[in-house]
């Protein structure tokens, strides 16, 4: 099975440049930095031992960020290399101040790069964040003798059905993690069934909270804010905008000062979100331009990076995207822990866990159209905010989670540096 996979990387790869291209055209990928994914590195290695941390994109980095912010405080640890392959999750590191973290783009999983990336960065430990399972890099760490870690871990149940139709291959690749620390009762069991041996469960890092977050105010905002009912549309994807448009419209017949704000998932999609929002003849303003606030304004796309929290400090009323479509729902823990009442679709299978919780506390309602979004919305006006307890509750979770887990992977650590 191994072959065919290596043969079925190496064919991607030829075409690579080709995908590369359109994702440049698309604002999707750095022009200058693109090249790290071929193992062309822009950052010297120096001296010194490396941990080395690898999550997907935005939600896996974010993830770790508090973990990060302990672990980089050791005199030990010299230096930190965190790899991802998305534009948007470098954008985001680069606005915090990690001093001992480096960050490249992770490279094609082909032997030939895994085998180049390794003898560059030389990790000491390497820790996968969430799914991430490269069967080439997995193969060569474990050559190379570096532990293999996964991180808050996850294994969805269609991800362990599609890991089962190759049985010997999966135990082949699982059997070579040291370490595994699940995000979840029903991920334990799934890595255990497809051949990790040293599991624990500590709970989901999500619930953690970065001790440096940085609220931002919105200066163009803040002279109508006061003078209008607000919710937040957060982390939508295509057609989801639309459904806020359309619920937009519903509320405006009873609150003449309704303001919606829409964080899409991925900004380089707001031209076609407004092309799509104006047609519902709605006023509508960018975060990035210099048009003035309009009093009527309807709509206000945030369209840069590092925003959504500081939305999420002055609006308690949030639909989170990813979750209308047949996405499998965004993380609502982060608009939670600041005091947040929570609106989503029916997919939200990627957090399924977080989502029952948050709903017995009732802080999280299932809805499946703009008219159910509306109505929610509604009662969410009229509802008292209980927002200090909520937030002080899951932040003392989060802080019980990460010290446990920053216990077990400085243990860890302390072993191999």
């Amino acid at each position: 099975m191994i072959i065919i996979y290596r043969f079925l990387i190496n064919f991607i790869l030829i075409f690579s440049p080709i995908i590369l291209f359109f994702r440049i055209l698309k604002k999707k990928e750095d022009i200058y930095r693109f090249k790290e994914k071929f193992c062309f590195f822009t950052k010297k290695r120096g001296k010194g031992k490396i941990l080395w941390f690898h999550g997907a994109s935005v939600g896996e980095l974010q993830s770790i960020i508090p973990l990060i912010e302990k672990i980089q405080k050791k005199k030990e640890i010299s230096k930190i290399l965190i790899t991802t392959n998305t534009l948007s999750s470098s954008l985001v590191i680069k606005k915090l101040n990690l001093k001992k973290v480096i960050h490249q783009f992770f490279p094609i999983d082909t032997n030939l790069h895994t085998k180049k990336f390794l003898n560059y960065w030389k990790p000491s430990v390497a820790f996968f964040i969430d799914s991430e399972i490269w069967p080439n890099t997995f193969i060569n760490l474990e050559k190379n003798k570096i532990p293999i870690v996964i991180l808050n871990g996850r294994i969805t149940k269609k991800t362990f059905k599609r890991w089962n139709y190759f049985p010997k291959f999966a135990k082949f690749i699982f059997k070579k993690v040291n370490f595994c620390l699940s995000s979840s009762i029903i991920s334990e069991k799934y890595f255990k069934k497809l051949g990790v041996k040293n599991l624990k469960f500590l709970g989901n890092l999500k619930f953690s909270q970065s001790e440096n977050e940085k609220i931002i105010k919105f200066n163009r905002l803040n002279k109508i804010i006061a003078t209008k009912k607000i919710w937040c549309a957060s982390s939508t994807h295509h057609n989801e905008e639309l459904y806020c448009g359309l619920a937009h419209k519903k509320l405006k017949k009873k609150y003449k000062n309704i303001l919606t704000i829409i964080i899409p998932r991925h900004i380089e999609r707001t031209p076609s979100i407004i092309s799509e929002l104006s047609k519902l003849n709605l006023n509508i303003c960018t975060h990035e331009s210099k048009k003035k606030v309009r009093d009527d304004l309807d709509i206000y796309i945030i369209d840069s990076y590092g925003k959504t929290k500081s939305v999420y400090n002055f609006c308690k009323s949030i639909f989170l995207g990813g979750s209308l479509i047949n996405h499998g729902g965004q993380n609502p823990l982060e608009a939670t822990r600041y005091g947040c009442n929570i609106l989503h679709g029916p997919n939200v299978n990627n957090f399924k866990e977080i989502y029952d919780y948050l709903a017995k506390l009732k802080l999280s309602s299932k809805i499946y159209n703009h008219s159910e979004l509306s109505t929610k919305l509604e009662n969410l006006f009229s509802k008292k905010n209980n927002s200090k307890k909520i937030q002080n509750k899951l932040n003392k979770i989060g802080n019980k989670i990460l010290n446990n887990t920053f216990k077990e992977i400085y243990r860890l650590v302390q072993n191999e540096i």
